[in-house]
């Protein structure tokens, strides 16, 4: 899905991501893979017909989040590791929607560890672009528009914010540092894993988003890198994590055995130099579902 992004391209990260031979790499540390193909995204001009003001192709976003987050629950159900793959980083309102809304049937909730140059936490009231892979996180959490907000639960949001850590953030707009302060996140910058290092900002990201919940979904954007690390990005920003920064997060959060799933977003290969970005998510892939040095 491309339709909540400004660049083109990202719609074809899922395939770049495959071409690195995803699944026989997860085989051979020990998972079984099912690939269960692609959720159908209609064109940008059918998707004209769902736009709204502030929130450009909204109601085509909703309608593919909402499959998204059937299939997410589905797998769930029946004991399997949802790993989604983007495409922009909207589809996260469908996926851990789905994981919420599974998890509430059990009387549990989960734990969002958001891991992106971005807060994504604008509502079509606020955002300056109308762009939707801008907006998933606020949502999740029930602001902004009604029917994109409830995917999971009519009555209630999809997480609440003392559950979820941002990680790795460096570019918020100042409606997003008021959305911030407001709802009370907890919003581990650049500068936090500057001054203390990875290992420490995790721990803490880690603590937030388990306590009290039944497991940790990780919502990975590959712009949380720096542009030398990750160039094919479309919303790229000076400063972010290095790749072997960006593997000891993945580390931890295999380590911890409370990985419930996992998106790996904004992969665009049009922008890309030799599909190294993408080759990059599946080594970070696989360092959260287990691959180890020794």
């Amino acid at each position: 899905m491309d339709l909540g992004a400004s660049r083109r391209g990202v719609d074809m990260g899922p395939f770049a991501v495959r071409y690195t031979d995803l699944r026989e790499r997860l085989e051979r540390i020990g998972h079984t893979v099912e690939d269960a193909g692609n959720i159908h995204v209609p064109f940008r001009e059918d998707a004209e017909r769902g736009a709204q003001r502030g929130a450009r192709f909204l109601g085509a976003i909703a309608d593919v989040c909402a499959r998204i987050a059937d299939e997410t629950a589905a797998a769930l159900a029946s004991g399997q590791f949802p790993l989604i793959l983007g495409g922009d980083h909207s589809l996260a309102a469908g996926s851990i929607a789905g994981a919420a809304r599974y998890h509430a049937a059990k009387s549990s909730r989960v734990g969002v560890i958001w891991l992106d140059a971005h807060g994504d936490i604008n509502t079509p009231g606020s955002s300056r672009s109308g762009n939707v892979h801008g907006m998933p996180l606020a949502h999740l959490l029930g602001h902004g528009d009604k029917a994109f907000a409830h995917i999971a639960d009519a009555n209630a949001p999809a997480v609440l914010a003392e559950h979820v850590a941002l990680v790795g953030v460096r570019d918020l707009d100042s409606a997003e540092r008021d959305n911030a302060r407001d709802w009370k996140l907890r919003v581990l910058t650049m500068r936090a894993i500057d001054e203390r290092g990875v290992r420490s900002v995790m721990q803490e990201a880690i603590t937030t988003a388990s306590g009290g919940t039944a497991g940790i979904w990780a919502s990975f954007d590959i712009d949380c890198l720096s542009p030398e690390n990750a160039p094919g990005v479309g919303t790229a920003v000076p400063g972010g994590m290095t790749g072997r920064e960006a593997h000891l997060a993945m580390e931890m959060l295999a380590d911890t055995g409370k990985l419930i799933g996992m998106d790996l977003v904004e992969v665009n290969p049009v922008l890309d130099e030799r599909n190294r970005t993408a080759e990059l998510a599946t080594e970070l892939i696989l360092s959260a579902l287990g691959k180890r040095i020794l």
